[in-house]
């Protein structure tokens, strides 16, 4: 598929309805991680694995490894003890890992290890005795799990206001971080209120949003003066699939996140010639897939890759598992 934006909007100005697909989309390292820690208990193990939350933000991903033999629980008290159970790619609290060893279960961390950086950088500001200003949503999983870090020493931030109006006992000795899936733009704009606020703060290294949040919102972006609406592949509770949506909304391109093609409606595209589409970082490219064999029903038969960047980053399996990783049936593209 020719990568050439600028040949589809003249197909589509003569009538023909073309489909941006946008490149990179979908699972990202860390998911991927995550999806094959579950997947390669299951095979090695055997069910029942006890998964502590959605080990990612996708009703396909989790309804596809529970037909398998997997459970999953809100709460490690639902774990037999001496159970086995995978920690979820958003990471936990320290709470959480003693709550484990209270109950003695053998358990397997999927965390992300972008997630994982941010909470060694939590640890490491709370030493100062400062105060850590955490940009997030603060009902996140992974926000929840990092502020356990340092609850006594976090305050969560969600929005320019809340940077406007936060109050810390010593404006000389604070520190922020950043969930990873947020919108780059509006991450921004945060630290940029906290550093007129606290003109001394001190943030991370390099920043928090992993690389492929910030790669799938360039290319919304780069597409967004083409494309004349934007779908998006993702569960409601995926943040980074919603922070997709809102990248395209703040650029004047309407859209809509959707789970899987039954949720396309026909009254969206009355009009409409040109769709970009992509897929949060916690969806598959199956669901990708089948959206664009449906499309194919309203006329949308020219696709159109736009590749933005190429990603290849690979994270490695836990120690336990990493043997068995021949074994994996990749998801990902069943």
């Amino acid at each position: 598929m020719p990568n050439n934006p600028d040949s589809a909007a003249l197909a589509a100005a003569n009538g023909e309805k073309v489909v941006y697909l946008l490149k990179p989309r979908g699972f990202c390292a860390g998911v991927v991680r995550a999806v094959d820690i579950v997947e390669l208990a299951l095979k090695v193990y055997g069910p029942p694995i006890y998964v502590r939350k959605e080990i990612v933000h996708n009703r396909y991903v989790v309804d596809d490894l529970a037909s398998r033999g997997a459970v999953f629980v809100d709460e490690l008290e639902e774990v037999p003890r001496g159970g086995r159970a995978i920690f979820s790619a958003h990471g936990v609290a320290p709470t959480v890992r003693e709550a484990a060893e209270e109950r003695r279960l053998q358990v397997i961390d999927a965390t992300c290890p972008l997630v994982t950086k941010v909470h060694l950088e939590a640890v490491r500001f709370a030493a100062s005795k400062g105060t850590i200003l955490l940009i997030g949503h603060r009902d996140h999983d992974e926000v929840i799990g990092t502020l356990g870090e340092a609850p006594s020493r976090t305050i969560v931030v969600s929005s320019p206001e809340e940077a406007r109006s936060v109050q810390v006992p010593d404006p000389a000795n604070v520190y922020y971080l950043t969930q990873t899936t947020l919108s780059l733009d509006e991450a921004q704009v945060i630290i940029e209120e906290l550093k007129k606020r606290f003109p001394r703060i001190q943030g991370p290294p390099a920043q928090d949003i992993c690389y492929a949040t910030e790669n799938r919102q360039q290319a919304v972006k780069q597409i967004a003066p083409k494309a004349e609406l934007l779908l998006v592949i993702g569960s409601q509770n995926s943040s980074n699939s919603r922070r997709l949506l809102e990248v395209g909304e703040n650029r004047g391109l309407p859209g809509y996140l959707v789970d899987d093609e039954t949720q396309l409606d026909p009254a969206w595209f009355g009009g409409v010639n040109r769709v970009a589409l992509t897929a949060g970082a916690s969806a598959p490219e199956v669901l990708v897939q089948r959206i664009v064999r449906h499309l194919d029903q309203f006329g949308f038969t020219r696709i159109e890759e736009i590749e933005v960047v190429e990603e290849d980053v690979m994270f490695a399996l836990p120690q336990e598992l990493a043997a068995h990783q021949g074994e994996l049936t990749q998801i990902a593209n069943i």
